[in-house]
C-alpha cells in the first residue's frame, strides 16, 4: 500500500511544519536565541555565545524530542482508539492506562511514608516515578488484555477500561483524602505533566518505546482499514479480530503508558488531532492518517509548548493546561462546524 498522490503534498507540508515548528520551539523560550545559531548549535558549528549552545543542546532540544514524541505517540494512539472502537470521542487513555499510572504516581507520593523512611527514600528517588507510573500502566493493561482475549464484543472492553479508570481514580481519591498537603501538591504538580524534566538518557528510553509503538501500530494499519467496514466484513476478509484488536491495545498501551510514564498525563492532543487532519487530509486510509497524524501531533504540542513557556517570560504555564485550554475548544468547533464527526 502507498500513499495516494493527491495526500503527497500535505503530508510533505506536514513535515516541513513539524522542522519549522521545532526550530522556533528550541529557539524561544526566557532566553530567546536567534534561529540562525539554533541551526549552528545542532549543526556543530561556531556560535556567537556558548551559553547558547548549551541551553540549546542541553536543555531545549531533548525538550523539543519529547514534545515531538509526545505529541505524535499520543495522536496516533487516539487514532488506533477510534478506530477499534468505531467512537470519534475514544482517546488514548479510554483504556484506563492513564489513570493506572496516575494511581502508580499516587502510591510513590501520597503513600511513601507507610512503607518507612529508608523504604520512603528509594520510592521518591530519580526513576521512582517512572517505575511507578509504568507499573501501573503496566496492570491496567494486563487487566484489558485478559478482557480482550476472553471477550468477543469490542464495546464491552471500551466499558472495562473505563471502569478500570473508575476504580483507580477512586483508590488515588482515597489517598489524597488522608495524604498532607506537601504530598498532595507534589501528585498535583505531577498531574500538570512536564516535557522539559527529562534527561538524555531518559529522552532514550523513551523513543526506544515510542518507536515499538509506531511500527506495531504501522504494522496494523491494513487490519485498520478493515475494521473500519465493521467487523463482521473484517473477518469475511480473514482478519484475525482478537489477534487484531490485542496488536492495537498493545501499542496504544505501549505509546500512551511509556509517554504517561515520561512526561504525565498529557490531555486532548490524542483525541483532537486526528479530527484536525481528517479536515486537512479527507482519508480514511490509514497508510495516509497514520504518518499524517504523526506530524500533526508533534506539530501542536511543539506549538502547546510554545505557548506555554511564554517566550521572552521566566513564567510558564503547566503543558496539561494549555493542551486542554486548545484542545477542548478545537473539539467543539469541529462538532458545531461539521454537526457530525467524520468517521
Amino acid at each position: 500500500m502507498l500513499i495516494h498522490r493527491k495526500f503527497t503534498l500535505p503530508i510533505v507540508f506536514l513535515f516541513v511544519a513539524v522542522i519549522i515548528t521545532s526550530l522556533f520551539n528550541i529557539s524561544l523560550g526566557s532566553v530567546n536565541i536567534p534561529v540562525s545559531e539554533v541551526i549552528a548549535s545542532l549543526l556543530g558549528l561556531e556560535v556567537k555565545n556558548d551559553t547558547w549552545k548549551y541551553i540549546v543542546l542541553d536543555y531545549r532540544l531533548p525538550k523539543a524530542i519529547t514534545a515531538i514524541i509526545t505529541g505524535s505517540g499520543l495522536a496516533v494512539s487516539g487514532l488506533l482508539m477510534q478506530t477499534l472502537f468505531r467512537n470519534p470521542l475514544a482517546g488514548p487513555y479510554v483504556l484506563g492506562l492513564s489513570s493506572g499510572a496516575s494511581l502508580g504516581v499516587a502510591i510513590v507520593f501520597m503513600g511513601a511514608s507507610l512503607f518507612g523512611a529508608s523504604m520512603a527514600g528509594f520510592l521518591l528517588s530519580e526513576w521512582s516515578l517512572v517505575i511507578a507510573s509504568s507499573l501501573g500502566s503496566l496492570l491496567v493493561l494486563f487487566a484489558v488484555i485478559l478482557a480482550s482475549i476472553r471477550l468477543r464484543d469490542t464495546m464491552a472492553i471500551l466499558v472495562i477500561g473505563l471502569m478500570f479508570a473508575s476504580l483507580t481514580a477512586a483508590i488515588v481519591s482515597v489517598l489524597a483524602y488522608f495524604s498532607p498537603a506537601a504530598q498532595l501538591q507534589q501528585y498535583v504538580f505531577w498531574s500538570y505533566g512536564s516535557l522539559g524534566n527529562l534527561s538524555w538518557s531518559e529522552v532514550w528510553i523513551l523513543s526506544l518505546f515510542w518507536i515499538t509503538g509506531i511500527l506495531i501500530a504501522i504494522g496494523s494499519i491494513k487490519n485498520l482499514n478493515s475494521l473500519l467496514l465493521g467487523e463482521h466484513y473484517a473477518r469475511s476478509l480473514g482478519t484475525n479480530i482478537k489477534r487484531n484488536r490485542l496488536l492495537i491495545i498493545v501499542a496504544t498501551s505501549i505509546l500512551a503508558g511509556s509517554i504517561t510514564a515520561f512526561a504525565g498525563p498529557i490531555a486532548f492532543v490524542g483525541l483532537a488531532v486526528p479530527h484536525l487532519i481528517r479536515q486537512i487530509i479527507p482519508s480514511a486510509n490509514h497508510i495516509t492518517l497514520v504518518p499524517a497524524v504523526i506530524f500533526g501531533g508533534a506539530i501542536l504540542m511543539l506549538l502547546c509548548d510554545i505557548i506555554a513557556q511564554f517566550p521572552g517570560s521566566e513564567f510558564s504555564l503547566p503543558i496539561n493546561a494549555v493542551t486542554s485550554l486548545i484542545g477542548a475548544p478545537v473539539v467543539i468547533w469541529l462538532l458545531v462546524r461539521k454537526r457530525r464527526f467524520n468517521f
